[in-house]
Parts: structure tokens; sequence; C-alpha cells
């Protein structure tokens, strides 16, 4: 059974005013239909640079449990789900340790650290554009879902989005993004052949090949896919100006 207040992944209303920059705005000329009616987005990477709050509340989580991570906290770490992402730091599978980090983690980022987010230059741009033209755009992220809508708020993006899913929109949690966005396909019905997945670490592109979904590799992020690492389905864009001629 589903746990919501509202649809999940409805939309969120529109807002009166902007707390992210000011976009630049792509001339109507090329903001043309793309050939894909639903553009499903991956969000830490890919839409916004949320790297230096993410870190930071890491290492403040760690600092508050008087523990020592048994990896470097960097970028590499970033895109995984949290859990998954503290298990790995702290070296334990130990349900009481996680828990205690995840808390010390979510006091920090849940509050103030998600405002130090930003997009990637010209990602808004890009996504008014697509809007504009008649796209319906999702996202469909790892990360969880409360500082996934408090970002989209911070940003301005209120009403930008058809739908936003995470693992824990659910109950019980959906285990992987593959299963994820298949579950947006189906609520949605959405048509894989209508539909492009644009993530910025090879799981996501993954994920897409898991529901047949065409795959666009944002390699601006910081999970960039390495050029031999891209199946030869998969298409690229090295910025997000560049995303509107993969998938026009």
């Amino acid at each position: 059974m589903r746990t919501r207040t509202s649809a999940p992944g409805a939309r969120l209303a529109p807002e009166t005013h902007t707390a992210g920059p000011v976009s630049e705005r792509i001339p109507m000329e090329q903001a043309r239909m793309p050939r894909y009616q639903h553009i499903i987005f991956d969000l830490d990477g890919t839409l916004i640079d949320s790297a230096p709050a993410i870190l930071a509340s890491f290492r403040a989580a760690f600092d508050a449990a008087g523990r020592t991570p048994v990896t470097a906290i960097d970028e590499s770490i970033i895109g995984p789900p949290l859990v998954e992402t503290l298990e790995l730091l702290s070296g334990s599978t130990d349900p009481a340790l996680t828990d205690t980090l995840a808390q010390h983690f979510a006091a920090v980022y849940d509050t103030t650290g998600f405002r130090e987010t930003l997009p990637y230059p010209g990602v808004d741009a890009v996504l008014r554009a697509l809007r504009d033209a008649g796209a319906q755009l999702h996202i469909a992220t790892n990360k969880r879902i409360l500082p996934t809508r408090r970002i989209i708020e911070h940003l301005g993006w209120n009403g930008l989005f058809e739908s936003v899913y995470a693992l824990d929109l659910f109950s019980p949690r959906l285990p992987d993004k593959a299963r994820m966005i298949g579950r947006l396909q189906a609520d949605r019905q959405i048509p894989a052949a209508s539909a492009v997945y644009v993530g910025d670490r090879e799981e996501d592109g993954l994920s897409a090949d898991a529901n047949a979904l065409a795959f666009v590799a944002a390699t601006w992020g910081y999970g960039s896919i390495a050029p031999q690492a891209l199946r030869p389905h998969w298409r690229a864009a090295a910025t997000p100006r560049t995303l509107l001629d993969q998938i026009a």
C-alpha cells in the first residue's frame, strides 16, 4: 500500500516566486516539441549540483555520531540511495548505526543544507523550453522525496514537472531505480516509445534499458559516464543545451 498525502508523484502547484537564479530564455525556434512526449530526469548530477551540500551533510553526520568514514567523502559517492551510501562510508550494514547516521544527515541536509543546491548552468532554461514546447517532464531520483520536494520549491520549479518519483515515495520503499521508473510509467500510462530518461550515471542508463526507454547521458554531471562505458544505443549530451538536439 502506498503512502501519500496526494497522488504519488503528483505535480506540485505553481509558485508565485522563484528562489533559484533567473533563467536565460531559449528562443522559440529552438524550443520545438521533442520527439518524446515524456522526458524523465534524474536529479542529482543531472539537473542540480548538490555535491557541496550533500558532502558537507555526510561529514556532519559522521562527526555527530563520533565515527570516522572508512572511505573518502567525495563526489564519487553521490548518486546511490542514502542508506547504501552510509553503509559504504561506515563500512557497516548495522541497521542501528545506519539509522543514526541517516538521522544526523537529515538533521542538516533537510533543514538548511538543501538550500545550497544550484541547477547546472542552462538547465533551468532547457526545462522551461521543453515545457513550453509541450513536453511533459518528470523526475525519477534516488534522493529521498522530502529534500527532493524542498529543492524543487527552492529553485522555483514547482509546476514544471508532471510527476516527481523517489524510492521512498511508496511503502514499502521501492528497491531500485529501474523499478521506480517502471512504476512511474505504469502509474502515468507512459508507453516506452514516447519517453526518454536523462541521467548522469551508468545505473541510469541500465535502468532505462530495463524499461525499454531511450537514454541520454548527461555528461556535464559529476557522475559522468566515461565514453567507453556508453552502450552503442545510448546517446550523450555534453551540456543542457545540446540535450535539446539529442531528443529533437
